[in-house]
């Protein structure tokens, strides 16, 4: 386990949060197609809090992509980096989770996080950030649909519906079980949504939450737990 300090010069304000959105907004790549689903490495990432303490865990579950199987993974325990803002719930969780994915001992290849890409008020949230601050392609896979509006999808696994603000697609509602609730997927960097879709369905061969976030919730779970001393802590909301 990486025990992580908030990195000197991190925001520590609203505004210099979404000055700092801004600003990497724009390096967002979306003409790239991503790899090919079922191929390479998948890495899931996800954090768990314990706002008691102030204390903030991220797991990166290294997965391949072929039979879903545990390559390697890694943990990472560090203070809360950012007040609880709607929005800007990135940077609360970077840090650490820019910390799992660097103790890797192998490239993490495509990386889902359990939150949102371009389906955010300001088209960049955790996904997003992440992919360019890494270079990485990532994809975001949330479990609701923050502020946006969607048809429910077919009842079939597989069926999908946009994900919309106002006429704009920010996103697609994706049935990854038959007659279950969607999950959100969107683009959050060098992957383009519809690559995006079929990651995440051939992520979830037998839940409604990918493989990817299944384990890596499991797992920076149990490293708060270790951390604080305690069990029975709880995942915080989807970063957005």
């Amino acid at each position: 386990m990486t025990t992580v300090r908030i990195p000197a010069g991190w925001p520590a304000t609203e505004e210099e949060a979404r000055a700092v959105q801004d600003d990497l907004r724009g390096r967002v790549v979306l003409d790239e197609p991503g790899p090919p689903p079922g191929t390479g490495r998948v890495t899931g990432v996800d954090v768990a809090y314990d706002d008691e303490h102030d204390v903030v865990a991220a797991a990166a579950v290294v997965l391949d992509a072929a039979t879903l199987t545990v390559v390697t993974e890694a943990t990472a325990v560090g203070e809360v980096s950012f007040p609880y803002v709607p929005g800007l719930l990135a940077f609360r969780e970077l840090p650490t989770v820019l910390a799992a994915l660097d103790a890797l001992s192998l490239d993490p290849g495509l990386v889902v996080c359990d939150g949102y890409g371009l389906a955010h008020p300001r088209r960049f949230g955790l996904a997003s950030h992440l992919g360019v601050l890494t270079g990485l392609p990532t994809i975001g896979a949330a479990k609701n649909p923050f502020t946006f509006t969607y048809d429910e999808p077919g009842a079939a696994r597989g069926s999908t519906a946009p994900l919309l603000a106002g006429t704009e697609e920010v996103g697609r509602a994706v049935r990854t079980q038959t007659g279950i609730k969607p999950v959100f997927v969107s683009v959050g960097h060098r992957v383009d949504l519809a690559n995006a879709c079929a990651h995440v369905l051939a992520l979830s061969p037998k839940y409604r939450i990918p493989e990817s976030t299944r384990r890596a919730d499991a797992l920076c779970r149990r490293a708060l737990a270790e951390a604080v001393g305690r069990a029975g802590v709880a995942t915080g909301p989807a970063a957005d």
